[in-house]
């Protein structure tokens, strides 16, 4: 196994960045994979479409308890000792998904199960903290993002096959052995990453921990840009569905098309972002990526609210959306992990737990409001957006000082 000293010594190689980023992405893979069998769940069921979106709503109270756990959790006893028992817990909890006999039981175990699929992202943003800083960690991160694109492609084309295959219980299968793959790379090659000096478990040491960093500008100003980025994310895929498939007629295969072709967006964003921010730095980069997402969300609110009922009207405007994020999320998180190297993990936890929260209300939110059109869906991403680009007014005094 490497030396984590040796690791932060070079660039990080080809076998880790993948690791880290299919660990990012564990999140998007538990719920990009399920959407498509919530119908088959309430037939199963013999219950409704709205009782089988319980099941979704359990996954998300579970992923934003974990990030509040993981980070400090792993802080305290170690990034790999966070991935085996996150890990572990993913594995117990989709097996026994597959035996669920109601909506109720299965929301249960999709909480249990969000719970633990939550440790990848914030332990994996936590160990690029350990390696790298600034400039070096918003690299990788991005580099990341390569692989953490492709998940929310495949994941509902996947879970699309392995349903009408094998039934809708086929997709917890492929999630139990995703994790038991993670946990096998993580015992082979992860070397341990955290910090000797660790933070104290105590709950009123984390909360106090919490407390200060949202106190400090160097946390606070990059993450309000990178919240206002994110937001605008979940409404798209939490509403987009609707959109697209009720709104303007898209069948699902077309609609995985169409979300396909957004999150190429991510994609070509996450690659320009690797090799642009070693040679502009982070503030260009999040001021370029706020700018342009600012612009795409708002170019789309626009074209719904003139009544534009065409699917290149959302996809367009979200694909840019997408490139933008790509140029914020990566480098927002560097700059507001660097400062702070001994407890990574629990600013990594905030961020998360934070972000998912509010998400979870705006998507719920989005659903309520749903008038058969993208205007809710799209004045939410671009007041999003906006935002964001308001944040960078915090950043860049922030910026200026130091």
């Amino acid at each position: 196994m490497l030396d984590w000293r040796a690791l932060s010594q070079a660039p990080a190689s080809l076998r880790l960045t993948l690791l880290l980023g299919f660990l990012i992405a564990l999140v998007a893979l538990g719920i990009d994979s399920t959407v498509p069998t919530l119908p088959a769940l309430a037939h199963a069921f013999g219950t409704d479409a709205g009782a089988a979106q319980i099941t979704l709503t359990g996954l998300f109270f579970g992923v934003a308890c974990g990030q509040l756990v993981w980070g400090p959790f792993s802080d305290r006893l170690g990034r790999r000792a966070g991935l085996f028992a996150g890990l572990a817990l993913v594995v117990a909890a989709s097996l026994a998904s597959v035996r669920a006999e109601g909506t109720t039981a299965l929301a249960w175990l999709r909480f249990a199960q969000g719970f633990g699929l939550s440790c990848g992202p914030v332990i994996g943003r936590s160990i690029v903290r350990d390696l790298y800083s600034n400039e070096q960690a918003a690299r990788l991160l991005s580099s990341m993002m390569i692989a953490f694109g492709l998940v929310p492609i495949c994941a509902p084309i996947v879970g699309s096959t392995l349903l009408a295959g094998w039934g809708w219980q086929a997709v917890y299968w492929m999630h139990a052995v995703v994790a038991m793959a993670l946990l096998a790379a993580v015992i082979r090659t992860l070397p341990e990453t955290a910090p000797l000096a660790r933070a104290s478990p105590a709950p009123l040491a984390i909360a106090s921990t919490f407390a200060a960093l949202l106190r400090q500008r160097e946390f606070l100003a990059p993450f309000l840009v990178l919240l206002g980025v994110q937001l605008g994310i979940i409404a798209f895929v939490t509403n987009s569905s609707l959109a697209l498939i009720q709104g303007f007629g898209l069948t699902p295969f077309e609609y995985s098309l169409a979300f396909a072709g957004v999150m190429l967006g991510q994609i070509t964003g996450a690659l320009a972002s690797a090799r642009l921010v070693t040679r502009h730095g982070i503030h260009f980069m999040l001021r370029s990526g706020a700018t342009l997402a600012a612009g795409a969300g708002i170019t789309l609110a626009a074209m719904a609210w003139l009544g534009l009922r065409h699917w290149a009207a959302v996809v367009a405007p979200m694909a840019v959306y997408l490139f933008a994020s790509s140029l914020v999320i990566p480098n927002a998180t560097a700059a507001a992990l660097s400062p702070f190297p001994r407890i990574a993990g629990s600013a990594s936890s905030l961020m998360g737990s934070i972000s998912f929260a509010i998400g979870a209300g705006l998507g719920a939110a989005l659903g309520w409001l749903f008038d058969g059109s993208a205007r809710p869906m799209a004045t939410a991403i671009a007041m999003s957006a906006t935002g964001a680009w308001l944040a960078m007014k915090l950043l860049r005094r922030g910026h200026a000082h130091g």
